[in-house]
């Protein structure tokens, strides 16, 4: 187990973390002490425990955004998905009827220059 040194609202604070997780904590703890220095250049001073509120408040409104937008992100993802899954089924189904077709119209052109090979009996009579 790790620890990192933070400070929030002027206290500091020594932490636990995983290993390897320090300098994520200390990035995490100096945003949070940006959101307070924010909140307190926008409201004064309005005391410690509730500028600390707000900030908490901010903070969660921000993830529950984001939650929101990962959420749209999924659903609009497994849209395109199913789209896709379509568009393809589509694909393939155009390349099955463009072959039949294709190989149905090699025959048809086959019999025309068979028939078009056929020797003719001459005509003996002429109008």
């Amino acid at each position: 187990m790790a620890t990192a040194i933070v400070t929030i609202a002027g206290r500091t604070y020594r932490m636990s973390c995983d290993d390897g997780e320090e300098a994520r904590l200390e990035a995490l703890a100096k945003s949070v002490e940006e959101k307070i220095e924010f909140m307190r250049g926008g409201f004064g001073d309005i005391g410690e425990q509730r500028i600390l509120v707000m900030a908490a408040i901010a903070i969660a409104d921000e993830a529950a955004d984001a939650q929101d937008r990962v959420s749209r992100l999924k659903a609009e993802t497994e849209t395109l998905k199913a789209d896709l899954a379509a568009i393809r089924a589509a694909s393939e189904a155009f390349q099955t009827r463009a072959t039949a077709d294709l190989q149905n119209a090699a025959l048809r052109l086959e019999r025309i220059g068979a028939d078009l090979l056929k020797p003719v009996a001459p005509r003996t009579e002429f109008p």
